[in-house]
């Protein structure tokens, strides 16, 4: 995924995981009110619908007696120690001050369906915590996680509720088997207190040195992370080369067909896609962030896919290739593709400890901005091109580089803009490098065979202690590897 030049992230949709952080907004002060206004644990009434059918007494009665009790297998979660530290950490940069957290609700799709949860990044960094409508509070270096567990059978929701009811969506883990998995004390949503003293209260959806400071603890990531990281980069590569074993229905469906494909090994082995999908066959690829994937896939083309494996975790890969659709590039083809092949690999080299974060991108442009030269498009020379108040070169290459990642695929982006973008790599950093070329249909100042054509590679690399790794470097991306690749696997 893209960002731009100036390092900050391009408006992208929303996926199929997201959801929505309750908005504080206009609500009463209460934070027990606001909660309860927005996720209406315990309501006096299931949240059922006009079609549901009568639900008299006596069925009501019935229901509510002769159950059994059914545990959870939830054993404690490999994050549940690192997040007691990471929460002492958020503690002590804010010694004076209560601190919320929520994990978010659910987001209507249409009508009466919602999008699958997914809860905020943040709350769940700090806690492991998965489920929606739970409140995270810090205050005195205490934590409390206030959540939403359970159906009791002695109300009709568990039966009757559409959103939250055990037989309508499924178990919800009871507090102290949250508790148990998570290391953390856990007390019902219901019972989050009002706030409504003279301490400062700071939300992390609101105050923005909450989430500043919030979004800076999680750049460097620790050994944990960089498995979480690695896992989703090997099952990314899983669903690239399950879309090329199905060229010939690519071939048949378009776009469709790739984004479905991919999807499917998403949430076979992960959580769900980190982000929306990007299949764009032929100049779709001039469109940054293509992700309506209706065209078809032509032969003589090429297809840029971007597509990232969101794991179990929630630590999401982001990964692009390029590829021609008949297996084998063009000789025009072939050129622009090993441009920015080049360009990519000396922007890889520059990753390590100690330099900028933008020492990738300088890299990777000054290769760009020379080729654009050789190929006789710049109206200035290369280096005139590249002075920071011209950056002509930018028509064709049009974003920035690299990104951090992590748990989100524009990752830490609250963070203060002196540390990133503007700061230097620290071990433990992991970024994207992906730079691409974009001539655009309707641009005349490049040849008629040009137009229509993008190209953009990205892998995710680890600053390491003496340079880097490439977590995706199982995915080819050389020309000669990517036919190679394609031959054996279609």
């Amino acid at each position: 995924m893209t960002l731009t030049e100036q390092g900050s992230s391009t408006a992208v949709a929303a996926p199929q995981g997201a959801c929505t952080t309750p908005s504080w907004a206009g609500a009463p002060a209460s934070y027990s009110d606001r909660v309860s206004e927005q996720t209406t644990p315990e309501s006096t009434e299931p949240k059922t619908e006009s079609h549901d059918p009568a639900v008299p007494a006596a069925y009501a009665a019935f229901m509510r007696k002769g159950w059994g009790d059914r545990a959870l297998d939830m054993p404690r979660h490999p994050v549940a120690d690192r997040a007691a530290t990471r929460r002492a950490a958020l503690a002590k940069a804010f010694p004076d001050d209560r601190l919320v957290l929520p994990a978010g609700t659910y987001k209507v799709r249409a009508n009466d369906t919602d999008y699958r949860f997914r809860p905020d990044t943040a709350h769940t960094y700090f806690t492991g915590n998965q489920t929606s409508d739970a409140v995270l509070v810090i205050e005195d270096g205490e934590s409390v996680l206030y959540a939403r567990p359970r159906s009791e059978r002695d109300t009709d929701e568990f039966f009757r509720d559409r959103q939250y009811g055990e037989l309508w969506a499924g178990r919800r883990p009871s507090a102290q088997e949250i508790s148990d998995s998570l290391g953390i004390e856990v007390r019902h949503v219901k019972d989050l207190p009002s706030f409504d003293d003279d301490r400062k209260t700071r939300d992390v959806t609101t105050d923005e040195d909450l989430a500043r400071v919030a979004d800076e603890l999680r750049l460097v990531k620790d050994e944990w992370e960089v498995g979480e990281l690695q896992e989703a980069c090997d099952i990314t590569t899983l669903g690239f080369e399950d879309s090329v074993r199905e060229w010939d229905r690519v071939l048949e469906f378009g776009e469709r067909w790739i984004e479905g494909t991919f999807f499917r090994r998403a949430r076979a082995m992960g959580n769900d896609i980190g982000y929306d999908s990007i299949c764009a066959g032929g100049s779709h690829a001039t469109t940054l962030h293509w992700i309506d994937n209706t065209g078809s896939i032509e032969p003589g083309k090429l297809v840029l896919l971007d597509m990232g494996v969101e794991g179990s975790n929630l630590y999401t890969a982001d990964v692009t290739r390029t590829l021609p659709v008949d297996g084998t590039f063009t000789p025009l083809q072939r050129d622009l593709y090993d441009l920015v092949f080049t360009a990519q690999q000396k922007g890889i080299e520059a990753v390590r400890p100690g330099v900028p974060f933008l020492a990738a991108h300088h890299a990777a442009m000054e290769v760009l901005a020379h080729g654009l030269e050789d190929l006789g498009l710049l109206p200035v020379s290369a280096q005139e091109a590249l002075d920071p108040e011209s950056k002509v070169y930018a028509r064709w290459t049009l974003h920035g580089t690299s990104h951090m990642l992590g748990m989100d695929v524009h990752d830490c982006g609250r963070a203060s803009a002196d540390i990133y973008p503007k700061g230097d790599l620290a071990e433990g950093m992991v970024l994207t490098v992906e730079p691409g070329l974009y001539f655009q249909e309707d641009d005349l100042l490049v040849p008629a065979e040009l137009r229509g054509i993008g190209i953009r590679i990205e892998d995710d690399i680890l600053v390491t202690a003496d340079g880097h790794t490439n977590l995706s470097a199982s995915l080819p991306r050389s020309s000669a590897d990517v036919e190679e690749w394609m031959g054996r696997l279609r």
